[in-house]
């Protein structure tokens, strides 16, 4: 007895499939990229109408309207920052220090530290806005 099949096999590709994977890798790339533009520590930057971009290999200083100091992503007492930047600045002492004070911390108090990082070595400065005008 020989079984006939009802049902022949296709020969062609179903891109539906294809296409769901695709937008799911898309909306999960869209959506994980997002976490990775803003640091971990919050400062309402004040704003202006022109802007450079920040990159990677800046080292950035975060100084928080409860005063609070940050060299990178690691909280840094005032007294022990200058060492602190002293050692980033060994390899590259022509790095950029970009500084990112809270719109509401005092002009002074970003200009002792703007001071300090001077003293531990740093030559070029960048203070961090956020677009717009006010």
């Amino acid at each position: 007895m020989q079984f006939i099949p009802r049902n022949r096999p296709t020969s062609t590709f179903s891109f539906i499939s294809l296409a769901d994977v695709v937008l799911l890798l898309l909306v999960f790339f869209l959506l994980s990229s997002t976490f990775i533009v803003q640091p971990g520590i919050r400062v309402r930057l004040p704003k202006a109408v022109t802007r450079e971009e920040e990159s990677e290999r800046n080292i950035l200083i975060t100084l928080t309207k409860e005063g609070d100091l940050y060299l990178g992503d690691e909280t840094v007492d005032p007294e022990a920052f200058p060492a602190r930047l002293r050692s980033l600045l060994i390899d590259n002492p022509d790095q950029l220090i970009v500084l990112r004070a809270d719109r509401d911390v005092s002009l002074s108090k970003a200009v002792q530290i703007l001071d300090m990082a001077k003293g531990a070595g740093g030559e070029r400065f960048l203070i961090a806005t956020q677009p717009g005008s006010e």
